[in-house]
């Protein structure tokens, strides 16, 4: 019996087994953000519009109505009807006489009575229907999400890599942030990008994040241990996805290897270095920041091999190659192995960023 209830209580815990209602709050899916005299200017527009219909039903059946001198209704006495009629102000000057008035009366004014309503408390509804849209968007983007980036941690490190991929052309939809910090994450939806709420540690958290569907993923926490265990849960999650990890020191980088990182970054080394070749040549600093900036100046990036420079030397190409990435490998310009490119290779190489 103990048992049972041990496993109905994990089960309750896994969030992808949750219903899509149960995870607004967690899973924050970016909307476009519209003004809200846009907003205003719309549900007027609407309330009009329900407006119009009901006094084109009402003068299509005005002699069926009459007022409290009998007389024939006019375009102004149905305008003047529809209004009261949809506030439910209904002050019965104006009355429906005969069968089929009092008919359409029920079965048309009466719902758009309701709709006219709606309509003005629409700021309240929308609030009321908030969490049953949300679930919706949630739903279709779980099914649809495919061959995105999930970045782990949306610190100094993070925020970086965002504005890296986002300079480099990839749709904010397509990037999927996971932290603990509501706040930060909050700063990732203004960007329109898609948020989870929870540790990446966990499992189930990175199937919500849609890792075992993802392209790549990148972990960028603020502990090694914690990048450790992010990378162990993503190639059991993910183990298509190609990982890029980044820690703070060298002695943990094999840990991220065995872990299943494809690439790794080491932090506190790049930056070292940086500053001892900034003590004699700054400008060598200058360049390689230019290089990862992909905003303008120059850049790094990669590319296929054009039918016409296949059997070329790669040295002699258009562009300024560095290396060949050939089955999955990167060999340097200058080895060997690369004095021809061949059809399959691609080239990692310095374009130029227009301004």
């Amino acid at each position: 019996m103990a048992g049972k209830l041990r496993a109905r209580l994990r089960n309750h815990e896994v969030l992808t087994d949750r219903p899509d209602y149960a995870l607004v709050g967690v899973l924050r899916i970016p909307e476009v953000v519209r003004s809200p005299y846009q907003l205003i200017f719309r549900r007027v527009m609407m309330a009009v519009a329900v407006l119009m219909l009901a006094v084109l039903v009402v003068y299509l059946d005005r002699d069926g109505y009459r007022d409290v001198q009998e007389d024939q209704m006019s375009f102004l006495d149905c305008l003047y009807y529809a209004t009261v009629s949809l506030s439910t102000t209904g002050y019965g000057d104006i009355t429906p006489l005969t069968p089929s008035a009092r008919l359409i009366n029920v079965i048309v004014i009466t719902p758009l009575r309701v709709l006219f309503l709606i309509i003005l408390i629409s700021t309240t509804m929308a609030a009321l229907t908030e969490r049953s849209r949300q679930a919706f968007k949630i739903q279709r983007w779980r099914h649809t999400m495919r061959n995105h980036t999930v970045v782990v941690g949306y610190g100094t490190k993070g925020r970086t890599a965002v504005d890296a991929m986002l300079g480099d052309g990839i749709a904010p939809s397509e990037i999927v942030v996971v932290d603990t910090d509501q706040a930060v994450l909050e700063s990732a939806a203004s960007l329109g990008l898609v948020t989870v709420h929870g540790s990446a540690t966990k499992s189930d958290v990175q199937r919500l994040a849609g890792v075992q569907n993802a392209a790549s993923i990148i972990v960028a926490t603020n502990r090694d241990d914690t990048a450790v265990l992010v990378t162990l849960t993503a190639r059991e999650v993910g183990p298509n996805a190609k990982i890029v990890a980044a820690i703070r020191e060298t002695d943990n980088a094999h840990l991220l290897r065995q872990s299943g990182a494809d690439s790794v970054v080491v932090s506190s080394e790049t930056a070292g270095r940086l500053l001892g070749i900034a003590r004699t040549t700054p400008t060598v600093v200058e360049m390689i920041e230019d290089l990862l900036t992909p905003e303008a100046g120059f850049a790094i990036a990669e590319r296929e091999v054009e039918r016409d420079e296949i059997g070329g030397s790669p040295r002699h190409l258009s562009d300024i190659v560095l290396g060949v990435v050939r089955e999955g490998r990167l060999v340097r310009v200058g080895s060997p192995e690369v004095d021809a490119v061949e059809e399959n290779d691609r080239l990692l190489y310095i374009r130029r960023v227009s301004n």
